[in-house]
């Protein structure tokens, strides 16, 4: 089974660029029909979809995001990675990585996700914006 690990600096100051890693164990980030997701959750919000570069490494952004995001993979670590730049406070948040394995993309126009949208979820990593 599919298993997922966020990695990185849980403190980014205003401005600067947060960085974050995602691990995948149990299967490889080029196998047909996966699309591997960055979805975060600020605190007393829902869940808000980021962008994700699918099994072909296409790369999809949320509308609100995709000036500040890019989204990269290391095939040979098996991982992929999330930058965000240009923090500013309204950035912390719980950051996750997260998996869909279907011939169905996942939606990519809508800001909200709910987690029956994707089949594997990393726990999640704080990160704070802060000076």
């Amino acid at each position: 089974q599919v298993q997922l690990q966020e990695s990185g600096p849980g403190l980014v100051k205003p401005s600067q660029t947060l960085s974050l890693t995602c691990t995948v164990s149990g299967d490889s980030i080029t196998t047909d029909y996966y699309y591997w997701s960055w979805v975060r959750q600020p605190p007393g919000k829902g869940l808000e979809w980021i962008g994700y570069m699918a099994f072909s490494g296409s790369t999809y952004y949320s509308p609100t995001l995709k000036s500040r995001t890019s989204i990269s993979r290391d095939t040979s670590k098996n991982q992929f990675t999330l930058q965000l730049s240009s923090v500013t406070p309204e950035d912390t948040a719980v950051y996750y990585c997260a998996a869909r394995n279907s011939r169905v993309a996942p939606i990519h126009y809508k800001k909200y996700v709910t987690t029956d949208e994707y089949d594997y979820w990393g726990q999640g990593t704080q990160v704070t914006v802060s000076s």
